[in-house]
Protein backbone atom coordinates (compact mmCIF):
# COMPACT_ATOMS: atom_id res chain seq x y z
CA UNK A 1 0.00 0.00 0.00
CA UNK A 2 0.98 3.66 -0.34
CA UNK A 3 0.40 6.77 1.14
CA UNK A 4 0.66 10.28 -0.38
CA UNK A 5 0.85 13.05 1.69
CA UNK A 6 2.38 16.52 1.90
CA UNK A 7 -0.01 18.54 -0.64
CA UNK A 8 -1.56 21.95 0.14
CA UNK A 9 -2.71 25.68 -0.97
CA UNK A 10 0.33 27.71 -2.29
CA UNK A 11 0.88 30.69 -4.02
CA UNK A 12 2.57 30.63 -7.54
CA UNK A 13 6.63 30.56 -7.19
CA UNK A 14 6.64 28.31 -3.79
CA UNK A 15 7.83 24.69 -3.30
CA UNK A 16 6.16 21.53 -2.08
CA UNK A 17 7.59 18.99 -1.24
CA UNK A 18 4.87 15.43 -1.66
CA UNK A 19 6.10 11.88 0.31
CA UNK A 20 4.57 8.29 -1.13
CA UNK A 21 5.46 6.00 1.54
CA UNK A 22 5.17 2.42 1.32
CA UNK A 23 4.06 -0.41 3.93
CA UNK A 24 5.68 -3.06 1.52
CA UNK A 25 9.23 -4.18 2.64
CA UNK A 26 10.10 -4.67 -0.85
CA UNK A 27 9.68 -1.03 -1.58
CA UNK A 28 13.29 -1.13 -2.72
CA UNK A 29 12.73 -3.48 -5.41
CA UNK A 30 9.64 -0.93 -6.76
CA UNK A 31 10.53 2.07 -9.23
CA UNK A 32 7.92 4.99 -8.31
CA UNK A 33 6.25 7.00 -10.28
CA UNK A 34 4.60 10.62 -9.72
CA UNK A 35 1.49 11.27 -11.72
CA UNK A 36 -1.47 14.09 -11.57
CA UNK A 37 -4.65 15.02 -12.66
CA UNK A 38 -6.62 18.45 -13.01
CA UNK A 39 -10.22 18.69 -13.11
CA UNK A 40 -11.72 17.77 -16.34
CA UNK A 41 -8.08 16.29 -17.64
CA UNK A 42 -7.02 12.81 -17.60
CA UNK A 43 -4.36 11.45 -15.52
CA UNK A 44 -0.78 12.62 -17.18
CA UNK A 45 2.60 11.65 -16.00
CA UNK A 46 4.95 14.12 -13.83
CA UNK A 47 8.20 11.80 -13.40
CA UNK A 48 9.50 8.89 -11.87
CA UNK A 49 12.61 7.64 -10.39
CA UNK A 50 14.49 4.09 -10.82
CA UNK A 51 14.18 1.19 -8.32
CA UNK A 52 17.73 1.46 -7.73
CA UNK A 53 17.44 5.53 -7.64
CA UNK A 54 20.00 5.92 -10.00
CA UNK A 55 17.76 7.53 -13.05
CA UNK A 56 14.90 9.60 -13.01
CA UNK A 57 12.75 10.74 -15.49
CA UNK A 58 10.38 13.69 -16.01
CA UNK A 59 7.48 14.81 -18.13
CA UNK A 60 8.80 18.62 -20.51
CA UNK A 61 6.45 20.33 -17.83
CA UNK A 62 7.91 19.83 -15.21
CA UNK A 63 11.90 18.46 -15.46
CA UNK A 64 13.59 21.73 -14.60
CA UNK A 65 11.35 22.53 -11.62
CA UNK A 66 10.75 19.17 -9.95
CA UNK A 67 13.21 16.19 -8.35
CA UNK A 68 12.66 13.28 -7.11
CA UNK A 69 14.34 11.37 -4.55
CA UNK A 70 13.77 7.84 -2.37
CA UNK A 71 14.85 6.80 0.78
CA UNK A 72 14.79 2.59 0.85
CA UNK A 73 15.51 2.29 4.50
CA UNK A 74 12.12 4.70 5.32
CA UNK A 75 10.02 2.74 2.48
CA UNK A 76 9.56 6.80 1.45
CA UNK A 77 9.80 8.48 -2.24
CA UNK A 78 9.73 12.23 -2.45
CA UNK A 79 8.19 14.77 -5.25
CA UNK A 80 10.41 17.99 -4.47
CA UNK A 81 8.50 20.65 -6.75
CA UNK A 82 9.55 24.26 -7.15
CA UNK A 83 8.50 27.30 -8.71
CA UNK A 84 5.66 25.97 -8.52
CA UNK A 85 2.63 27.42 -11.67
CA UNK A 86 -1.04 27.54 -11.00
CA UNK A 87 -1.15 25.42 -14.45
CA UNK A 88 0.40 22.75 -11.22
CA UNK A 89 -3.04 22.66 -9.34
CA UNK A 90 -3.71 19.22 -9.66
CA UNK A 91 -4.39 15.90 -7.63
CA UNK A 92 -1.27 13.67 -7.53
CA UNK A 93 -0.92 10.45 -6.78
CA UNK A 94 2.67 8.26 -6.26
CA UNK A 95 2.30 5.07 -8.18
CA UNK A 96 4.66 1.48 -7.57
CA UNK A 97 5.77 -0.49 -10.52
CA UNK A 98 8.23 -3.68 -10.20
CA UNK A 99 11.58 -2.99 -11.15
CA UNK A 100 11.84 -0.53 -14.28
CA UNK A 101 10.38 2.71 -14.06
CA UNK A 102 7.19 3.44 -16.80
CA UNK A 103 5.44 6.97 -18.51
CA UNK A 104 2.30 4.64 -18.62
CA UNK A 105 0.41 4.89 -15.58
CA UNK A 106 -1.42 1.59 -17.00
CA UNK A 107 2.16 -0.29 -16.17
CA UNK A 108 1.57 0.58 -12.32
CA UNK A 109 0.87 -1.95 -9.72
CA UNK A 110 -0.05 0.12 -7.08
CA UNK A 111 -1.11 3.90 -6.19
CA UNK A 112 -1.66 5.71 -3.45
CA UNK A 113 -5.18 7.59 -2.75
CA UNK A 114 -3.69 11.35 -3.82
CA UNK A 115 -2.85 14.68 -2.26
CA UNK A 116 -4.03 17.94 -3.44
CA UNK A 117 -1.69 20.52 -4.58
CA UNK A 118 -3.55 24.39 -5.33
CA UNK A 119 -1.38 26.57 -6.80
CA UNK A 120 -2.46 30.04 -6.92
CA UNK A 121 -1.63 33.18 -8.84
Amino acid sequence: QLEDSGGGLVQAGASLRLSCAASERTFSSYSIGWFRQAPGKEREFVGFIGWRAINTNFADSVKDRFTISRDNDKNTAYLQMNRLKPEDTAIYYCAAKYYRGSRDPGEYDYWGQGTQVTVSS
